[in-house]
């Protein structure tokens, strides 16, 4: 199982690159990933209907959080996973004719469909309700961006939207409800929480678990499209066809239907569980069937009635019996097999006539006959009609309400009237289809309508030989749901007898109750199609009020309203005003907790530590660079003393025996220093715009309640520990577990590498969205074309575009190189002579090179010693912008010949390919391994695996370095050039804002 998620998974990546090769004809060869998995989907068959029941595959992931890569193949997700991939290859197959042969999205699409058919067998097959719920969401971000594949169009986005919200919202009450289930069971796997279901739901933890499962199907009736949220689907049309016929109806909403066929074995006695699954499932059937009769596109007919048939299997599959079950699973399949063949028949007349409009389509059927014998026949399925796949699954559902209704009371009575209704609506929709999509109107003239070519009708032509197939011998059908069946305890007077054996399904039963309100059902059906002019007449009586679509809008507007109104009373555009909500906030609360807790003070307090009396010289340099910060008028003045500040921070940990953390505090201040000094050269040199004298005094107290109540909240703090500290356990885990006597290190690499992964990562956005503010269309990776032609060769070697005036420049200063061979530091001929500093540029030739070395020995020897990746990245970083600084963005060029981008990329795989290598070892993801060898020279190496990793940091942090002194010193140094270039009447007076100027020209 795990093998068909990353072919699918590695297939959807590389997509993009096959549709620019082969066009739309790259649809057959996505095909083929599903297509492969339903074969061997197939040859599992014995495998999971065996005495074991099940496949399963287990790969350790988070063990503490008991998370795991569990994959179980049973009875109910084998059949699932028939229509996830069977169909899913149709689809594709479809695609190839459906889309047109030059279309520059197909790509995008081709690779977001096939993942969405990896996502969703992953989702049946997961044993993980954590792992479930990602597969989940995946489904939901797939569908918003299928459904709005034609992002030029309005309707699309906002149906795109629309979907993401109600599905996510649903999404968020189901992980909640996951996380409960999941901590009253004591774990995830749902195989084992279904066991263990009756002591769960009559237990200590039974209200929770009831809370739990509500939750849960809150995220099921959001998927399933189920009232009142039943809205979304039929604007989801908005979606070409492939993915209605797809998503919409053998896919993304059959996940609700398989999330509550999976927990009805175990919870559907919970009180809760009737109203909701029963109530909402005959409520959405009625709705939808009505509304697919008011409809007047043949696409939304099939979407209202998909919404029927939702609510149609939501109340089957959760009624809770033996014969339910088993007609829930018949009728999921016939749904599949009908309603995909109505969706691709739609995409065909859309297709092949421009229109799906039943007031313009007349004699479709004449022109082609093929087509509309296997739109009859998927029509027909779906109204029940003898023969098919529908009509042998409808009359199963019958069989199991009957038997409901005869053994309960008027509840169960009403739910069988309602399914009769419903299918009533059922039938009449089913012939509104038919009629509005191939009849002849009177008055209308025949619709244009060119051939369809056999390739293109052969997807919608197979699942209808399928129907046929099923309806004429269901008995293979039987032998695959009757496993899910026998799940249910039986009813009547075997009731509370585990496995009993459900009904059967088959074509013929007899003259039944069954079969009687199946002929009651084509009676009224009949009626209602013929009469249709008054049906029309009495559905226009009702009032337009009750509209899902427009309350949600309402709802939306609504919050948006309010968004609006809080946004434009906190939002004043005041530093200050925020400043002083946050710290008032972040002093009143915990002091309001010290006061009220009334505690004394922790004892063995002392101001300043007797052993190490130089804290007190850090603790006053540190107070007298804040107040000078605070106090200075000009900018460069500020920054300086707010980095004195961290300087002394730095100082306090080297006294307290922390040299890494006082090594990193040092280089992290000093690089914000230089960038801070590198952006300050384009703002007034001034800081003029300070707060009114009116504020100092409330400023000055925020400041010192601030202050004094977060050193007492420390205070407090670790006086109250009575645990023994994690920490204290480090030592030890750093050297067995990590192999390395830095705990630092180790921690940051090993013990704690998901973090750290996740800071790198954060880093990596950071760097790129400095970048998006400073460079408009790239990275400015090349300096840029200007138009003085100059020597080609210094393209080759620098990025430098040949022929700019930025090549000629550095060209002329290669010929005054002191090594022509290997030249370095040469740039410094080109910055203008008052800012050169020849001793600058000695010194730089003196410790670059060192400084680079010493960045390599911080980050092999950090594992053991003071350092790591990140010091020794910092180093690097700042060897570059000593260079920089000496010679000039052209220098920066010709030292780092690759791309921030770049880099950051190659530092983030990596530390990815670190921690998934491992697993792909058959260990856990970030696994360290201790490797010892000889090597002559060296003797013996103890090499840490980890140290990959930390090979990964030290890449992103000196691409994270590169790309502030490219976005915040050469860009801004070419800014620069061009003011001082410019004709004086276009020039801006550096340091003063655009809209000053403008003003002033104004």
């Amino acid at each position: 199982m795990i093998t068909v998620l990353a072919v699918h998974f590695t297939v959807a990546a590389v997509a993009p690159f096959l549709f620019r090769a082969w066009g739309r004809n790259a649809f057959y060869a996505l095909a083929a990933v599903p297509g492969m998995s339903f074969l061997w989907l197939l040859l599992q068959y014995g495998a999971v209907y065996s005495d074991a029941g099940a496949v399963s595959e287990v790969f350790p992931w988070i063990s503490g959080l008991k998370i795991e890569f569990a994959f179980r193949l049973d009875a109910l997700a084998w059949v699932m996973s028939l229509l996830v991939l069977g169909v899913g290859c149709l689809v594709l197959v479809y695609c190839a004719r459906y889309f047109k042969k030059k279309d520059p999205d197909l790509g995008g699409f081709g690779s977001q469909l096939l993942a969405f058919a990896g996502a969703m067998f992953g989702l049946v097959v997961a044993d993980d309700l954590l792992l479930m719920f990602i597969f989940w969401e995946l489904t939901t971000v797939l569908s918003y961006l299928l459904i709005g594949f034609a992002r030029t169009r309005l309707a699309a986005r906002r149906s795109a939207l629309q979907a993401l919200m109600v599905t996510t919202a649903g999404g968020l009450a189901m992980l909640v409800g996951l996380v409960m289930l999941g901590f009253s069971a004591g774990t995830y796997r749902i195989s084992a929480i279904l066991e263990q279901a009756p002591a769960l739901v009559t237990g200590p933890s039974g209200a929770t678990v009831a809370a739990a499962v509500v939750l849960i199907l809150v995220g099921a009736i959001t998927k399933s499209a189920l009232v009142p949220f039943h809205f979304w689907l039929p604007g989801a049309m908005a979606a070409p066809t492939p993915v209605s016929a797809y998503l919409h109806a053998a896919a993304m909403v059959k996940a609700g239907v398989y999330l509550v066929a999976r927990l009805a074995p175990g919870f559907a006695e919970i009180s809760y569980w009737p109203p909701i699954v029963l109530g909402l499932g005959l409520a959405t059937m009625l709705v939808g069937g009505y509304r697919a009769l008011r409809q007047t596109d043949i696409k939304l007919i099939l979407a209202y009635g998909t919404v029927s048939q939702l609510g149609f299997l939501i109340m089957v599959v959760g009624l809770g019996t033996p014969d339910a079950a088993l007609a829930a699973l018949a009728m999921l399949l016939a749904h599949g097999l009908f309603k995909a063949t109505l969706f691709l028949v739609v995409g065909i007349i859309d297709h092949q006539s421009g229109t799906r409009d039943v007031r313009k389509l007349s004699g479709v059927f004449s022109s082609s006959r093929a087509l509309g014998i296997v739109a009859g026949i998927g029509a027909a399925s779906m109204a029940g009609v003898p023969l098919l796949a529908g009509f042998v699954a409808k009359e199963s559902v019958l069989e199991a309400f009957v038997r409901e209704a005869s053994d309960g009371g008027p509840w169960s009575l009403a739910l069988l009237v309602g399914i009769v209704l419903g299918s009533v609506l059922t039938f009449a929709y089913s012939a509104r289809f038919m009629w509005g999509a191939f009849a002849v109107k009177p008055g209308v003239d025949r619709t244009p309508f060119r051939a369809v070519r056999p390739s293109f009708l052969a997807a919608p032509a197979i699942l209808s030989v399928l129907s046929i197939a099923y309806g004429v011998w269901p008995a293979p059908v039987d032998s695959w749901v009757q496993p899910y069946a026998a799940l249910f305890a039986a009813t009547g007077p075997d009731a509370g007898t585990p496995g009993a054996q459900a009904g059967h399904l088959a074509l013929w039963h007899g003259y039944t109750p069954a079969l009687a309100l199946t002929a009651v059902t084509f009676g009224l059906g009949l009626v209602m199609h013929f009469g249709r002019n008054l049906v029309a007449r009495a559905q226009d009586r009702v009032p337009g009020w009750i509209d899902g679509d427009r309350a949600y809008q309402n709802t939306i507007g609504a919050l948006d309203d309010a968004a609006v109104w809080v946004t434009g009373r906190t939002q004043r555009g005041s530093l200050y005003y925020y400043l002083a909500v946050i710290l008032t906030v972040a002093f009143v609360l915990p002091l309001t907790a010290l006061v009220a807790a009334n505690k004394p003070l922790p004892e063995g307090l002392y101001f300043i530590d007797p052993n190490s009396p130089l804290q007190l010289v850090a603790g006053a340099g540190i107070v007298i660079g804040a107040l000078a910060a605070v106090k200075a008028n000009k900018r460069f003045l500020a920054v300086l003393m707010v980095s004195v500040t961290g300087y002394g921070v730095a100082l306090m940990f080297a006294l307290q025996g922390a040299p890494d953390l006082a090594l990193t505090q040092m280089l992290v201040e000093t690089i914000i220093l230089v960038a801070f000094v590198l952006a300050m050269r384009s703002l007034p040199a001034e800081l003029r715009d300070r707060t009114g004298g009116k504020y100092r005094v409330v400023r000055v107290i925020i400041g010192l309640a601030f202050g004094t109540t977060m050193v007492f909240a420390a205070i407090y703090a670790m006086g109250a520990r009575v645990a023994t500290p994690v920490s204290l356990e480090f030592p030890r885990l750093a050297y067995e577990g990590g192999g390395g006597l830095n705990i630092v290190n180790v921690t940051l690499v090993d013990i704690r590498a998901w973090d750290t992964f996740g800071e790198i990562s954060v880093l990596a956005l950071a760097a790129t969205g400095v970048a998006s503010l400073i460079f408009v269309r790239g990275r400015g990776d090349r300096i840029r074309v200007s138009s003085i032609i100059a020597d080609g060769t210094v393209g080759r070697h620098t990025g430098v575009d040949p022929g700019s005036r930025d090549a000629a420049a550095l060209a002329i200063s290669r010929k005054f190189a002191a090594s022509t061979r290997d030249a370095w530091i040469v740039a410094g001929r080109t910055l203008a002579p008052e800012r050169r500093s020849i001793i600058f540029e000695v010194v730089t030739r003196l410790i670059f090179h060192s400084l680079i070395v010493f960045s390599l020995y911080l980050l092999l020897a950090g594992h053991n010693f003071p350092g790591g990746g990140f010091a020794g990245g910092l180093t690097a970083g700042l060897a570059l912008a000593i260079r920089y600084l000496a010679g000039g963005r052209f220098e920066l060029r010709e030292a780092t010949p690759i791309s921030a981008g770049t880099l950051l990329g190659i530092g983030l795989a990596t530390a990815a390919a670190s921690g998934v290598v491992p697993l792909l070892l058959g260990g856990q993801v970030f696994q360290s391994a201790i490797i010892e060898l000889w090597l002559p020279v060296f003797g013996d190496i103890k090499f840490v695996t980890s140290t990959i990793f930390d090979i990964g940091v030290y890449i992103v942090v000196v691409g994270l370095v590169l790309d502030v002194l490219r976005s915040l010193g050469a860009e801004i140094d070419e800014h620069f050039e061009d003011q001082e270039t410019a004709p004086a009447e276009e020039q801006e007076p550096l340091g003063v804002p655009a809209e000053t100027t403008a003003k002033g020209k104004a």
